[in-house]
């Protein structure tokens, strides 16, 4: 599996256009000095088709996409690495991918993952 410090731009990023999270973390990136790095595909767009990736739409609103600019595959926190890197923010992929903590986040990842669309109406309110 590819580290996620290792990613090359361009990183085109699959996220759910219906979540209110996704929607600010999507926002969050555009408004980064290095936000030209990043393709974003809403993969609940109208015609979106996930067979040319090689996944599939239940595989996909699981959890969040990456790919790199190399075709390197990431998924869950480990996009979030990849993201995070190619952006410039690589010391903050390298700390979350430390021992002990890599694994603190990759389940609080899928916590979040899971509860998604329900944390952010949530914001959305507050």
């Amino acid at each position: 599996m590819p580290s996620p410090l290792d990613a090359r731009p361009p990183i085109t990023l699959f996220y759910d256009g219906g979540c209110p999270l996704c929607r600010r973390q999507v926002a969050w990136v555009k408004r980064q000095r290095r936000q030209d790095c990043v393709r974003f595909i809403d993969i609940r767009a109208q015609g979106f088709d996930p067979a040319p990736w090689g996944r599939t739409c239940d595989e996909l609103m699981g959890r969040l996409f990456a790919l790199d600019g190399e075709g390197r595959w990431y998924s869950g926190m480990d996009s979030t690495r990849a993201l995070y890197a190619v952006l410039g923010y690589r010391w903050w992929a390298r700390i979350s991918s430390l021992p002990g903590l890599n694994m603190t986040l990759d389940r609080l990842y899928l916590a979040v993952a899971r509860r998604r669309n329900r944390i952010g109406r949530w914001i959305d309110r507050n």
